[in-house]
């Protein structure tokens, strides 16, 4: 079923979560192991991270170095057939513009289309380890406009190949992403809003949000896209803080703040474990106030983690 299905048939707030592909050459039961608790919790989807290829120095027999590409994590495809094979439920693949010609995009679509997966998410990604700045294959989409297109144009029935006569349309339900704290790309908040209004014309049909510790910030958000004419489900997404690390990480890593609240409760803890608590019962206050306004879904970046996300959900469906 279709996300956008989902939400209109939904009588209250959807859980669903999001996992990491396991790492190339380990088997998919931990993959399994991190799932099968929170399936009492029925989530209504669940994502599929894709992280693009890296390059590496390897070493030859002469003493030189070749510059190499490696995927050090499987494609999405094969992983959201397991998953909706084992637990009957929908599957979303995370799909980049990095690193995939057009054509290596259309034929990952068309094997989702033939496996009866019709939900994708559709980002440009980030670029290489080591890169600052992104770098589109020379014949892939330059970025997740562009992706949105060639998605657009698949439903339609039209393909790279023109030549093509009477091709079956496809019909894929395609989220995109949205950044209540803005992507650290953007100049300005309002440069930001105008990319993501543009991505809802060429065709997304919901948004998730990067993840976020201040539900000030998202209600703000979602006011903003109204009034930049964005009418789409907008779904807010969670990570409950684990480590005292992470405090300083997170807001590096994905350009976010931290309320005043939630530094002050975590410089008092002793250790981890007290951060981990710290970090459960801010993301149920958080779910708890979400839910009450009606949020469409509660979308939890698991990565394969579950026993927070358990008693988050535990907590508050």
């Amino acid at each position: 079923m279709k996300i956008i299905d989902h939400i209109k048939n939904a009588k209250q707030t959807l859980f669903s979560i999001e996992i990491l592909p396991p790492l190339k050459g380990k088997g998919i039961q931990k993959l399994y192991e991190g799932i099968d608790p929170l399936m009492e919790f029925k989530p209504a989807f669940i994502d599929v991270t894709y992280h693009r290829e890296e390059a590496i120095l390897r070493k030859r027999k002469d003493g030189g170095f070749d510059k190499v590409t490696t995927r050090k994590r499987p494609g999405t495809v094969a992983i959201c057939a397991a998953l909706m094979n084992r637990y009957k439920v929908d599957a979303v693949p995370h799909l980049i513009c990095g690193g995939f010609s057009k054509e290596e995009t259309e034929n990952a679509l068309i094997d989702l289309n033939f496996l009866g997966i019709d939900n994708v998410l559709a980002l440009r990604g980030d670029p290489m380890k080591n890169e600052t700045t992104f770098f589109p294959e020379p014949d892939g989409n330059k970025n997740s406009i562009e992706l949105l297109q060639q998605l657009s144009n698949m439903n339609k029935g039209k393909y790279i190949d023109d030549d093509l006569e009477n091709a079956f349309p496809t019909n894929f339900c395609v989220g995109v992403s949205g950044y209540p704290e803005k992507h650290f790309e953007a100049p300005n908040s309002m440069s930001d809003l105008k990319w993501l209004k543009a991505k809802v014309d060429a065709g997304a049909d919901y948004i998730v949000t990067q993840l976020f510790f201040d539900n000030k910030k998202y209600f703000e958000f979602v006011e903003n896209c109204k009034q930049m004419g964005i009418n789409i489900p907008i779904i807010p997404g969670l990570k409950p803080l684990a480590n005292l690390k992470q405090m300083t990480a997170l807001p590096k890593i994905f350009h976010i703040d931290l309320p005043n609240d939630l530094v002050d409760a975590v410089e008092k803890c002793k250790d981890d474990i007290a951060v981990k608590q710290v970090g459960i019962e801010w993301a149920i206050q958080q779910s708890k106030e979400l839910k009450a306004a009606g949020v469409p879904v509660l979308h939890y970046y698991t990565m394969g983690m579950s026993e927070a996300t358990k008693k988050i959900a535990t907590a508050v469906f």
